[in-house]
């Protein structure tokens, strides 16, 4: 595997970001490839102790953050982020919109609080981020917001509806977002990157976890149990995702908006 701890500096030199869902997985490995590349890092996420970690470890590298507890799903907590980023810093120019909600269950024994809790997660998330992060952007020179989505935004998975549909959603959010950003001469540019199998703790939170473990006597094999429908047979780092990430959050991405970036290892082809 690539050293992904190996920085080639200034790929976002002088850059503001926010990155929600920062505490680990991709948005930890995010928070600390931008930083390592020269952005000013707004570590978000409402696990505020591994926010602060994951900001401390930026801090530790000599890169430059702030953490800040941030629900998603409130418009109060979002106008307090946007608000405590511009009074430091000035000006956001990358929103990496990362904190989800994994969810299945078959669509009959799904309760509406369920579906509710999964679409305002994954999709009342988005839009209240990306409603705020193109105020903020509008005040200055624009900006770059990439949309954390899925490869089941993509391709439909038996038992995952309410998941899927709220990737799916963000995908098409996104596209209308950039047009609209683009007729307004906003020079903002809105994408979505869609991850396949990732190896990050949310797997561990499942429901199915500890069965899949035990039917696979241990977590190395549980690993490849879930990888086995992958064409290459294993999970992305969440390091390879910051990876595509950090592409589209810099300026050699410039002509790149409304559009996916399927990182899944082939899963949808």
């Amino acid at each position: 595997m690539v050293d992904y701890t190996q920085s080639y500096k200034g790929r976002v030199d002088g850059k503001i970001a926010l990155v929600t869902g920062a505490a680990s997985g991709i948005g930890r490995a995010t928070a600390l490839l931008l930083a390592r590349e020269g952005a000013k890092v707004a570590v978000t996420d409402i696990n505020e102790r591994q926010a602060q970690e994951t900001a401390e470890a930026i801090l530790q590298e000599g890169g430059q953050a702030l953490w800040q507890s941030l629900d998603v799903t409130e418009e109060s907590d979002w106008e307090a982020a946007i608000s405590h980023i511009l009074q430091t810093w000035r000006q956001i120019d990358v929103l990496v919109a990362n904190a989800g909600l994994s969810f299945a269950k078959p669509v009959t024994e799904m309760s509406l609080q369920e579906w509710r809790q999964v679409m305002a997660v994954n999709l009342d998330g988005v839009f209240l981020g990306t409603k705020q992060a193109v105020r903020a952007m509008r005040k200055g020179s624009g900006g770059s917001i990439v949309i954390v989505s899925s490869a089941s935004g993509l391709k439909a998975s038996p038992g995952a509806s309410a998941y899927c549909a709220s990737k799916a959603a963000q995908r098409l959010f996104a596209k209308s977002v950039a047009l609209e950003c683009a007729q307004n001469g906003d020079n903002i540019r809105v994408n979505t990157v869609h991850p396949a199998g990732v190896a990050t703790p949310m797997w561990k939170s499942m429901d199915f976890w500890n069965d899949l473990v035990e039917q696979n006597a241990g977590e190395a094999e549980a690993w490849k149990a879930l990888a086995s429908t992958s064409p290459l047979k294993r999970f992305a780092q969440p390091e390879e995702i910051a990876q595509a990430i950090l592409y589209l959050a810099s300026d050699e991405s410039l002509f790149v908006t409304g559009t996916e970036l399927v990182i899944d290892g082939g899963f949808t082809a």
